[in-house]
């Protein structure tokens, strides 16, 4: 008994060593310019059997149901925190950079497996369908804070989102040929339709039934809120998977509907939900770095097969399947070159991979080795110089507006209050005004102005400027009405910076 509990209290102290580790970790990612995520897999690697030994590791069933676990806690709170008006001038190109662009790219690097690793045609195609696919999560962490054009982040945050259909779908495809010998062609083709179609609604109804529930229902303590929203994004999850269709663009659907929605205890939501992904995208990353065997990965032969693949995926297969996925859309030569170079790889291809081991296909441990190679090198050269780019290519915009944050006070049913937090930006209207010109609601009231560090008590005659943070007391009744006002900026300023983000 005392032996088991000595066992179960190492491994309690291991846990706790690695996620504070990994959240140490995120700290050197930033000033190194290294996407997090790879600093994730090292950690799991490192403490993995051909590193220091702690934790053996080899169970790809469970990889698969951790990386599917995590990547639904991830692709929610990076719906949620996606903006309806960014991502609805861009559905088009996103969608089709979804499905022909992973034609397109499975197609290419299909032909570049089959001659570098001498593989047969169909698993030389599997291995193209694994990897054919951007990922959310890396996408979502690499895009995070880097004041991409809004245009630009909205696509690629689109595609990501919506791409594991057609992954999915040509990665079963394979397998089942590669297994029984033959599919068939109409019915497989059903299939995806039915995925994309049913996830989408599926997707829609949880989403609009999620947003409606998080407002009409009172709990007893808003830190039930962000657990409820969670509990939707499971249930677009496995709603859509029993219904044989797509459970991650369900989940992310959902998450769009529910984070576009006016919602009680928004902040509460999104901070939780913030913390969970990155607890998720920890947990996801040192897992297959755990399952990952370095003296296997890391061999001279595999190495150079991947980074040819590699260099096959970035330099020939994505470029061209995004200038043809985007030719009749108006994307001009440096956003396309953009949009190639930051259709990173990451946490799908990975779990994808394993597929064709739990299936049993041959050469799956070689396919799953080179993926994981392919995927390090896109995540490492493609996440690390993505502000580069952008940069290079002038199409990092001025931050416009920030985000109006809400600070819960006390526990919904005792009031119908909040505070929220607005920082004020050079275009805002309120710049240059005084409080008494400003015409707030009756139920809303500046209770303090942070200016350079200092707290600022407000009366009648203080001039809001760029810079300020201010702190509004609101009634949910008018909270709407409060941000409208905040938001809105001034004369000309729309149409200019309109033509600044096209530029």
């Amino acid at each position: 008994m005392i032996h088991e509990l000595l066992q179960s209290d190492k491994f309690i102290m291991l846990i706790a060593l690695l996620l504070i580790t990994s959240i140490l970790v995120t700290k050197f990612s930033t000033r190194l310019g290294v996407p997090s995520l790879v600093l994730f897999i090292a950690v799991g690697m490192l403490v993995g059997s051909d590193g220091l030994g702690l934790i053996y590791f080899d169970s790809a069933e469970v990889a698969q149901l951790v990386g599917v676990f995590a990547l639904i806690i991830i692709l929610f709170e990076g719906g949620m925190q996606t903006k309806w008006n960014n991502i609805q001038p861009v559905i088009g190109p996103s969608v089709t950079l979804a499905t022909i662009g992973v034609l397109l790219t499975t197609g290419l690097v299909g032909v570049a497996a089959r001659y570098i690793l001498g593989l047969d045609w169909v698993e030389a195609m599997l291995l193209g369908a694994i990897i054919g696919s951007t990922d959310a999560a890396a996408v979502f962490a690499v895009l995070k804070g880097k004041n991409i054009r809004d245009r630009l982040e909205a696509t690629l945050e689109a595609e990501s989102g919506t791409n594991d259909p057609m992954a999915v779908f040509l990665t079963i495809t394979f397998i089942q040929i590669l297994t029984t010998g033959e599919a068939e062609v109409l019915p497989l083709i059903g299939s995806f339709f039915w995925q994309m179609g049913a996830g989408l609604l599926i997707g829609a109804l949880v989403g609009y039934a999620g947003s409606f529930s998080l407002n009409r229902i009172n709990l007893d303590s808003s830190g039930l809120y962000p657990l409820f929203a969670l509990g939707f994004a499971f249930l677009a999850y496995s709603a859509s998977s029993l219904a044989q269709a797509s459970g991650l663009l369900a989940v992310y659907v959902a998450a769009v509907f529910i984070g576009n929605a006016e919602l009680a205890y928004r902040y509460s939501i999104l901070r939780f939900h913030e913390g969970f992904g990155w607890m998720a995208q920890i947990v996801m990353f040192i897992i297959l770095g755990l399952f990952v065997f370095p003296n296997e990965v890391f061999t001279l032969s595999v190495m150079i097969d991947g980074l040819l693949i590699a260099l096959a995926l970035i330099l020939i297969a994505r470029p061209l399947a995004t200038f043809i996925s985007l030719a009749f859309f108006s994307f001009s030569i440096k956003e396309k070159l953009f949009l190639s170079w930051a259709g990173l790889r990451g946490a799908v291809p990975i779990v994808l991979a394993i597929f064709p081991m739990l299936a049993g296909v041959e050469n799956s441990q070689l396919i799953f080795n080179v993926v994981f190679f392919t995927v390090l090198t896109s995540t490492l050269f493609q996440g690390s110089s993505i502000t580069w780019v952008a940069e290079r290519f002038k199409l990092v915009s001025d931050k416009l507006t920030n985000p109006i944050h809400s600070l819960e006070l006390i526990s919904i049913g005792k009031a119908n209050v909040e505070l929220m937090e607005f920082d004020v930006v050079e275009n805002n209207q309120v710049v240059g005004q005084t409080l008494e010109h400003i015409e707030l609601p009756d139920r809303a009231l500046i209770n303090a102005i942070i200016r350079e560090g200092d707290v600022i008590t407000p009366y009648g005659q203080t001039e809001i400027k760029a810079g300020d943070t201010l702190y509004i007391m609101v009634s949910r009744s008018s909270k709407k009405e409060v941000k409208k006002l905040l938001q809105a900026v001034k004369p000309g300023e729309d149409a200019v910076n309109h033509e600044k983000n096209r530029a």
